[in-house]
């Protein structure tokens, strides 16, 4: 009889870049996005603060920026390649003290090497596999662009209120995250297009997130475009035109093997 050959579980890594536009280049180059990339715990996050607060006088971006400083600062407290998104939504969720609201989606890959990731609101993620994707967040909203938003208002969410999700991944694997402002303007076919050539040809992250948020951008500028946001308007009874003009941050991740 031939002995048993134990056979050793790859190690996956994570490897990521962005890259963001302001919608507001040149009189607000922060904008209401913000994002964080931290390799040492295979982790990544994004928030996109609600816009409606400026009409308040309050910064639509301060919350969103907290938070995601909040949960990085959770993030680094917890054991490497065993982060859990919940427990660092929750943790910055308490220490956020800013006006304002955000959506948010936080994902990491842990030692057992499935993607474990927390999404509020109509931010998200894609998992591209062999140049399809097999993988979109559902968007959270109330109604239409009334999307899920954690902040300290009465009306606002929970974290408990976030979609809990877990995927098994592969090396070769590409995730695309982004706010509302990529998803609102492309669809998954555009945006497959847009990251094809960089993902076939190996570069870096950040040079796969800089075509597909440049294309984000030209197309929340086209007035005549059909984008992702006018079919959800047209479908809720609304009528919007064209691109949605929006910042926009993208995140790209690539699966490797260690």
């Amino acid at each position: 009889m031939a002995d048993r050959v134990g056979v050793q579980k790859r190690n996956l890594m994570m490897l990521s870049g962005s890259f963001y536009i302001a919608k507001d280049r040149d009189s607000r180059p922060q904008g209401d996005d913000s994002h964080f990339i931290c390799e040492e715990k295979q982790t990544i996050g994004l928030a996109d603060g609600v816009g409606g607060w400026s009409s308040h006088g309050v910064d639509a971006g301060l919350y969103a920026r907290e938070l995601m400083n909040n949960s990085l600062l959770a993030i680094l407290t917890q054991p490497d390649r065993q982060v859990d998104p919940m427990e660092v939504l929750n943790e910055a969720f308490r220490k956020t003290k800013a006006e304002g609201s955000s959506t948010v989606c936080i994902i990491t890959l842990q030692e057992d090497n499935i993607l474990h990731a927390v999404n509020m609101g109509d931010s998200g993620f894609m998992l591209i596999r062999q140049g399809a994707a097999v993988y979109k967040s559902p968007i959270q909203q109330h109604s239409f662009n009334y999307p899920y938003q954690l902040g300290n208002s009465a009306n606002s969410d929970k974290p408990w209120q976030a979609q809990v999700i877990k995927l098994a991944v592969e090396p070769g694997d590409v995730i695309i995250a982004g706010t509302d402002g990529l998803f609102d303007n492309l669809s998954e076919s555009l945006i497959l297009e847009a990251a094809a050539a960089g993902i076939e040809l190996g570069l870096d992250p950040e040079e796969v997130a800089w075509p597909v948020a440049q294309q984000a951008y030209n197309i929340s500028l086209d007035r005549e475009a059909v984008t992702p946001y006018v079919q959800a308007s047209m479908m809720a009874g609304q009528r919007h035109t064209g691109g949605k003009k929006d910042d926009i941050t993208v995140i790209v991740s690539r699966i490797l093997d260690t």
